[in-house]
C-alpha cells in the first residue's frame, strides 16, 4: 500500500511538471524558445541525419511502405528547417506561435521516427535497415531528451512518441533478444525522464537565482541612485539619466538643466533641527516634481541643491519651467507648527547653446547659479560666455592670492576721515592694495570677492588688522584706525580673540580701533556675530554700521547694537540718483544720529560742492578724494605731521 502511493506521488508529481503553468516555469520555457531557434545550422545537421537514414533504410528494405513513410519523414524534417530558418525573421510573430510551431513540427518527426523504426522491425527488412532506424530513433530520443529538458512536456513527449513505438513492437516479437531490447528502452525512457527532469529543476532553479540576483542587484542599483531624504536621484543617479535623455533627445531639441540652491535653508537646520531641515528638503522636492514636466530628470544634487534637466522648445520654455518651480518653492511651509518661508537661487544651462556635452551644460548652469546668488539670491540667472571668462579670472586670482601675502605683493594704505567742522583728521580707514609684480595694481573689488568665496578673507583680514594696528600705534593717540570686517572673519572661531591679539602685539588702545561692519552681517541674527561684537565692546572696542542705505536700513540694529558712528553709502552723496531725495535721506539720518550722540560719516567727496552739501546737511565726518586718496602709512604719518604743524601757531597764538 505505501509503495503505491508512492508511485502516486511520484505520478503526480512529473505530471505537475510536465503540465505546470506557473510564472516561473513560463519564463524558463520563454527562454527555451528563444534557444529553440537560436543555431538553426545544428537543426538542419539532425534532420540531414534523419533524412540520410531513412532514405538509406528504404533502399536497403526496398518496400514501398517503408519507402513511403521516408518520404514524409523526410519532408516533415525539410519542412522544421526551413521553419527554423524562416520564423525568427518575422518580427511580429509571437513566443506563443514560435513555441507551437516547433512542436507541432517536433512531435510529427519524432512520430515518424518511431513509426518507421517499427515497421522496419514488424516487416522484418535487412537486418541494416532495422539498425539504421532503431539506432537513428534512440540516439535521437535519448539527445532530444536532455537538449529540451528546460521544457519537459518536450522533451519526454518527444522521447516517448519515437520510443513507446518500437518498445510495444519489439515485445510482441518472439526472440529474446527483441524482448530484452524492449525491457532496455523502457529502462531508458525512464532514465531520461529522470534525467529530464533533474536537467530542468537545475535550470529551473539557476534562472529563479539568476533573477533573485537580478532584482537584488536592480534593487542595489537603484538605492545606489536615489537619495533617502527626498527619493529623487542623487548625483549617480543624476549622471545616469543624463546620458540617458541626452540619448533620446529628438532632432532640434534642447536640453535644459536647472540649478537650485535654497536660500535660508542653513538657518532652518540650525534653528529646528535636522528633522525638520530633511522633512523640509522632501517638502522641496515634491513640489518641484510637480512642477516640472513628468519626462523631466529630477535630482538632489547635495546638500540644499536641486538640479532638474528636461527637453525643452527654446528658452522661453526654460523661463517658464524656472519661474513655475520659484514661486512654488517661495509659497509658505508648515511642517508641523512651524510656518517656514524660504527662497532660492536658480542657474539655468541649454543644451547645445551653452555647452555640447552634459560636463559643460552642468559647469554652464553652475556658473549661472553663482551669478545669482551674487546679485542678492532669490533670482534666475542664464548662463552666459562672460561667466566662464570670470571664472578663469576668479581662479587664476585664488591661485595666486594665497602665494601673495607671502610674497609681500599686499600692502595696507590708509584714507582719512576728516572732521567736516574743522578740517582735523579723525581716523584713518585701513584698505588693502595689491600690486601683482606681473599684472599691476589689481582692484580690491577684483581680488576681495574671490577671497570671500575661498575663505582667504579670513587670513587676509587678520593680516590687514595687524598691519592697520601697528601704523596706528605711531599716530598721535586721538587719531584711530577703522577697519573692515567680512561676515566670515567675525563667525570665524576664535575671531574676537585674534583681534586682541593684534591690539596687543602693536600695543594699541582698543579704543583707537574701529571696527566697520554692514547690515548684511546683522541679517543672520547670529548668536556668533553677537557674542563677537559683545565680548570686543567690553574691551572698549568701537563699532561703525558702514554702507548704512543699501541695505535694509534697519533701526533695531541701532538700538541692539553699540554703535558708534553711521557711514552713509556714498551713492547718496556722489550716485548718479543725488538729489533732494537723497539729500532729505543724508539729513534724517544726520538728525538722527545727533540725537543718539553717533557720528555721520559721508562717504565719495569729490568736490567742494558735496562737502558743504553734507556739513550742511548735518553730517560731521567725510571721506573722498576731496581729502585724500588712500595713501601709504609713511604717507599717513606726513598729513598727520603736516597737520599737526598747521595747528601748532594757531593753538599757540589762541
Amino acid at each position: 500500500m505505501t509503495n503505491g502511493s508512492n508511485t502516486i506521488r511520484r505520478l503526480r508529481a512529473i505530471l505537475r511538471v510536465l503540465f505546470r503553468t506557473n510564472a516561473l516555469d513560463d519564463r524558463v520555457r520563454k527562454i527555451l524558445v528563444d534557444t529553440l531557434y537560436a543555431q538553426p545550422s545544428s537543426l538542419a545537421i539532425g534532420m540531414a541525419c534523419g533524412i540520410a537514414t531513412c532514405m538509406a533504410a528504404a533502399y536497403e528494405a526496398q518496400r514501398v511502405e517503408l519507402t513511403r513513410a521516408a518520404i514524409v519523414v523526410s519532408v516533415i524534417a525539410a519542412i522544421r528547417v526551413v521553419i527554423g530558418v524562416v520564423l525568427p525573421r518575422i518580427r511580429d510573430l509571437s513566443a506563443r506561435w514560435m513555441e507551437l510551431a516547433y512542436e507541432s513540427g517536433a512531435f510529427l518527426y519524432s512520430t515518424g521516427m518511431g513509426v518507421l523504426a517499427s515497421m522496419t522491425i514488424l516487416m522484418d527488412v535487412t537486418p541494416v535497415a532495422q539498425l539504421l532506424t532503431v539506432c537513428n530513433a534512440v540516439g535521437y530520443a535519448t539527445g532530444i531528451a536532455a537538449r529540451n529538458a528546460g521544457r519537459p512536456f518536450l522533451a519526454i513527449g518527444q522521447m516517448t512518441l519515437t520510443l513507446v513505438p518500437i518498445m510495444l513492437v519489439l515485445v510482441q516479437q518472439d526472440e529474446i533478444a527483441h524482448k530484452t531490447l524492449a525491457f532496455t528502452i523502457l529502462l531508458l525512457i525512464i532514465a531520461m525522464m529522470s534525467i529530464a527532469l533533474k536537467v530542468f529543476h537545475t535550470l529551473r532553479n539557476s534562472v529563479a537565482a539568476a533573477e533573485t540576483s537580478a532584482r537584488l542587484a536592480e534593487k542595489m542599483q537603484a538605492l545606489a541612485r536615489s537619495d533617502v531624504v527626498t527619493g529623487l536621484l542623487n548625483r549617480a543617479g543624476l549622471n545616469h539619466n543624463l546620458v540617458e535623455q541626452l540619448a533620446g533627445l529628438a532632432p532640434g531639441q534642447k536640453l535644459g538643466l536647472f540649478w537650485l540652491d535654497l536660500d535660508k535653508f542653513k538657518e532652518v537646520n540650525d534653528s529646528l533641527g535636522h528633522q525638520v531641515g530633511d522633512r523640509l528638503l522632501a517638502e522641496v522636492a515634491s513640489r518641484i516634481r510637480n512642477t516640472v514636466p513628468s519626462h523631466a530628470t529630477v535630482a538632489r544634487f547635495g546638500g540644499d541643491e536641486f538640479i532638474v534637466a528636461c527637453g525643452l522648445r527654446d528658452r522661453f520654455d526654460a523661463e517658464r519651467i524656472a519661474h513655475a518651480m520659484m514661486d512654488e518653492i517661495t509659497q509658505p511651509f508648515r511642517i508641523d507648527e512651524d510656518r517656514l518661508e524660504i527662497g532660492s537661487s536658480m542657474g539655468i544651462a541649454v543644451l547645445p547653446d551653452d555647452g555640447e556635452d552634459i560636463e559643460t551644460l552642468m559647469q554652464s548652469a553652475d556658473l549661472a547659479l553663482y551669478r545669482s546668488k551674487v546679485n542678492g539670491r532669490k533670482q534666475v540667472s542664464f548662463y552666459d560666455p562672460t561667466m566662464s571668462r570670470n571664472l578663469v579670472r576668479r581662479r587664476e586670482i585664488e591661485a595666486e592670492l594665497r602665494l601673495a601675502l607671502q610674497r609681500d605683493e599686499l600692502s595696507v594704505f590708509f584714507q582719512p576721515i576728516v572732521d567736516l567742522a574743522t578740517g582735523r583728521i579723525r581716523t584713518f580707514e585701513a584698505l588693502v592694495r595689491w600690486f601683482h609684480p606681473q599684472k599691476g595694481e589689481l582692484r580690491p573689488d577684483e581680488f576681495i570677492p574671490v577671497a570671500e568665496e575661498t575663505g582667504a578673507i579670513i587670513t587676509l583680514g587678520n593680516w590687514i588688522t595687524a598691519q592697520a594696528a601697528r601704523a596706528a600705534a605711531q599716530w598721535p593717540e586721538d587719531v584711530t584706525i577703522a577697519v573692515n570686517l567680512s561676515p566670515l572673519q567675525i563667525k570665524a572661531p576664535g575671531a574676537a580673540l585674534g583681534i586682541l591679539k593684534a591690539l596687543r602685539e602693536a600695543r594699541l588702545d582698543p579704543t583707537r580701533l574701529e571696527l566697520e561692519i554692514t547690515e548684511t552681517v546683522l541679517l543672520d541674527h547670529s548668536q556668533n556675530t553677537e557674542a563677537f561684537i559683545a565680548e570686543l565692546a567690553k574691551a572698549g572696542v568701537r563699532f561703525a554700521l558702514d554702507d548704512f542705505g543699501t541695505g535694509y536700513s534697519s533701526l533695531g540694529y541701532l538700538n541692539k547694537y553699540p554703535f558708534g558712528k553711521i557711514k552713509v553709502d556714498r551713492s547718496f552723496v556722489s550716485g548718479i540718483n543725488v538729489g533732494q531725495k537723497s539729500e532729505a535721506i543724508i539729513r534724517a539720518v544726520s538728525e538722527m544720529g545727533s540725537r543718539l550722540g553717533m557720528a555721520i560719516v559721508a562717504e565719495g567727496l569729490e568736490t567742494v560742492e558735496q562737502v558743504e552739501a553734507v556739513r550742511e546737511a548735518g553730517c560731521t565726518l567725510g571721506q573722498g578724494y576731496y581729502f585724500s586718496r588712500a595713501v601709504p602709512d609713511y604717507l599717513a604719518g606726513m598729513l598727520l605731521a603736516r597737520e599737526r604743524d598747521t595747528l601748532a601757531p594757531r593753538l599757540a597764538a589762541g
